[in-house]
């Protein structure tokens, strides 16, 4: 791959940057996988991980170099050498030769305060630190990009220094100085008059590498390309330590869909919000639905004058057509949505009513009742789905329940407490009565309603329960208020939500964990009725 066969360089640094994220830990087959789906995406240059720091990035090094890659060239992460090694014999550069990577970065430092509290060594010592390291592995064959760390508050403090270290990388072989904005804390117009300086003295191409703590990230990065940055280092969905590095899945869509900069392409910019959502799930993290751009709500649309004009014309409430990011424009169900937005939904189900439709009419005062009672349709189509079609009298029962019971058993103080739920349902003409423990009791009953239907329905057995919420509706009642249930589900192939609401909340369990069982036994026939086959017939007439 020619290194300058692309105006800019994307630089992603989730498997490790990101990896310093709270709540965030990757085992080396989370880390090959991602690799497989940025090199899929395009991104140029993947960080891999800080061999010398821990045995889990040396595995990963080892493993990665079986695994054939079609655009994307893996990078080890270190330091500069230790001030009382020399190059040569330093743990952590030889660890970074071990890697066996074309493209080494290493970071150094630029801000006074830290070499001395820090490193706990004298400025001029700083400096040649910098100077032999990238000197040492360039004479190694490698291709090195130094990372200024701490830059920009480095240079507000003293812009003399700062400027040395970047001419100790130049001066050892580094072929790109990426500015490192490390605390996050630097403004837009900050970057702009510092980057301006620094690319008059600087003979090598730079990049940005921006955090997020003042919530700057993404708008000092197109600075920072505004200013003729060429290389970009970021995470996917930004996540990294404390406030996180900039979102590259934002930055991307800038560059391309605002600034009209080509870095992957508009045919792999649309697998961005796939790849979102697969790098939230390998980290196991809940994936933020109003992320721009990628996030489940950047095109949902709830007021019904916003309905109404969406469905007009898209551009009068959406900034860029949802598909270019692989996203969809979505219509939520409320009471704001007025019988613009509840058509919009029908027809989404394959259910066509004109505007002035009885029907339609009673949906929408159904729909407002509801809301009113506490449930939220929002983040539970699956319910309101359902709710329609049992309104218009297409709903066919998959199952009927005729009992359940929950036990709590706390035996000893020491002990955790025993839950198990028994349950009694009829299919057809059937009764079938199980019992099943959990860890607490939606759990429990989640398992002897699976364990109950599954031999009648063995589909089920895809469907895996996401998240649980629970919401008091009211504090004034105390315990006695209402509650409200969400659950999110899914199988292999989507995810939907479903709600219940009560003062009991075991009932709201119930009703949101049966909808969500109904919903997937709805789309099983609708997917059987697609492709041919016969439909699942309800034991209902």
């Amino acid at each position: 791959m020619d290194d300058h066969s692309f105006e800019l360089e994307i630089y992603d640094t989730t498997l490790r940057d990101g990896a310093q994220a709270e709540d965030v830990s990757f085992s080396v087959e989370d880390k090959i996988r991602i690799v497989q789906k940025l090199d899929e995406l395009g991104i140029h240059f993947i960080e891999g991980g800080w061999p010398g720091a821990n045995p889990r990035d040396i595995e990963f090094f080892q493993v990665v170099k079986t695994i054939p890659l079609t655009h994307a060239k893996l990078v080890a992460f270190g330091s500069t050498r230790k001030a009382h090694h020399q190059a040569d014999t330093d743990p952590n550069l030889q660890a970074l030769l071990l890697a066996d990577t074309h493209v080494i970065t290493i970071f150094g430092k630029s801000w006074p305060l830290h070499v001395t509290e820090a490193l706990g060594t004298s400025l001029t010592a700083n400096l040649q630190l910098i100077l032999d390291s990238v000197a040492y592995l360039r004479s190694r064959g490698k291709q090195v990009f130094y990372d200024a760390e701490h830059f920009f508050d480095g240079y507000k403090a003293d812009p003399v220094y700062a400027m040395e270290t970047l001419h100790s990388a130049v001066q050892g072989g580094a072929e790109r100085i990426i500015l490192c904005d490390t605390n996050g804390g630097t403004m837009p117009w900050e970057i702009q008059a510092i980057w301006e300086r620094v690319r008059d003295e600087c003979p090598v191409p730079l990049g940005i590498h921006a955090h997020n703590d003042a919530d700057v990230a993404v708008a000092n990065t197109l600075v920072a390309v505004q200013m003729g940055a060429k290389q970009i280092q970021g995470t996917i969905n930004g996540i990294g330590e404390r406030c996180g590095n900039v979102n590259l899945c934002s930055v991307l869509a800038n560059l391309e869909l605002k600034m009209h900069r080509r870095v992957v392409g508009p045919e792999k910019l649309r697998q961005l919000r796939n790849v979102s959502l697969f790098v939230s799930e390998i980290a196991n993290l809940l994936p933020n639905k109003r992320q721009p751009y990628v996030g489940d709500a950047a095109f949902a649309h709830k007021g019904g004058v916003h309905i109404h004009a969406v469905q007009k014309n898209p551009m009068t409430y959406e900034h860029i057509q949802p598909e270019c990011v692989g996203n969809r424009q979505r219509v939520l169900v409320s009471d704001n949505s007025g019988r613009s937005g509840v058509a919009s939904k029908l027809e989404a189900f394959g259910i066509t009513l004109p505007k002035d439709h009885p029907r339609l009419r009673e949906l929408l005062t159904q729909l407002k009742e509801r809301e009113r009672d506490g449930y939220q349709f929002e983040g539970a189509e699956g319910s309101f789905e359902l709710m329609v079609r049992k309104a218009l009298g297409t709903h066919r029962p998959s199952f009927e329940l005729l009992g359940l019971r929950v036990i709590v058993e706390k035996r000893h103080a020491a002990e955790a407490p025993i839950t198990e739920a028994t349950i009694m349902i009829k299919v057809g003409d059937l009764i079938e009565h199980t019992a099943a423990v959990g860890d607490g009791p939606v759990n429990a009953l989640d398992n002897a309603l699976r364990k109950a239907l599954e031999k009648f329905y063995p589909e089920l057995q895809e469907v895996r329960l996401h998240d649980y919420k629970v919401r008091v509706l009211a504090g004034n009642r105390g315990t006695g208020s209402k509650v409200r249930v969400l659950i999110e589900s899914g199988d292999h192939k989507e995810k939907w939500g479903t709600v219940g609401v009560s003062e009991n909340i075991m009932e709201a369990s119930w009703q949101a964990l049966a909808d969500s069982i109904e919903y997937k036994l709805l789309q099983s026939e609708r997917d059987g009725e697609a492709s041919g086959g016969s439909p699942r017939h309800s034991p209902y007439p």
